[in-house]
């Protein structure tokens, strides 16, 4: 029963980190479905890689803390045993989950310059899944978030 709780911990963990995606150009949130937004046009004035440093919320140490200490908890035969396995096990698991929460959250995207047509230059980073380049015009939306995806639009 233990190995079978600590199996659906450990997926819900999982699941629900790997539902955490990167701001995009083309994802939207169901939130903004219907939603009214504005847009301008404008050019990409530079475009570089960056990092993005995963969440640390605790919620990866917690599910991990508690599936480790469970599974530590079904070694060996006696009382003592079985509790320091459950010590050991949520030290052990609690590392694990708050590792892997960072690692399944963290990823690369692009820092943008953009100089929209009329108005100041600002920045925006978001996943390049355009492939943006410098020079390129640029529609930049908003909706609650600002995306610039490319100006397919006759000028």
């Amino acid at each position: 029963m233990y190995k079978k709780f600590t199996l659906f911990l450990l997926m819900t963990l999982l699941l629900g980190f790997s539902g955490c995606s990167m701001h995009s150009g083309s994802v939207y949130d169901r939130s903004e479905m219907g939603s009214p937004g504005t847009f301008k046009k404008g050019v990409v004035l530079s475009v570089r890689e960056v990092e993005i440093k995963g969440t640390e919320s605790g919620a990866g140490a917690v599910v991990g803390a508690t599936a480790g200490g469970l599974a530590g908890s079904t070694l060996g035969g006696g009382t003592a045993t079985r509790a320091l396995g459950a010590v050991g096990g949520a030290v052990v698991g609690g590392l694990l989950g708050h590792v892997t929460e960072e690692a399944i959250t963290s990823g690369t995207a692009s820092e943008f310059i953009i100089q929209p047509d009329q108005g100041e230059p600002f920045s925006v980073v978001q996943v390049n899944d355009e492939e943006l380049k410098a020079g390129e015009r640029v529609l930049i939306t908003d909706s609650g978030k600002v995306r610039v995806v490319r100006d397919s639009t006759k000028q």
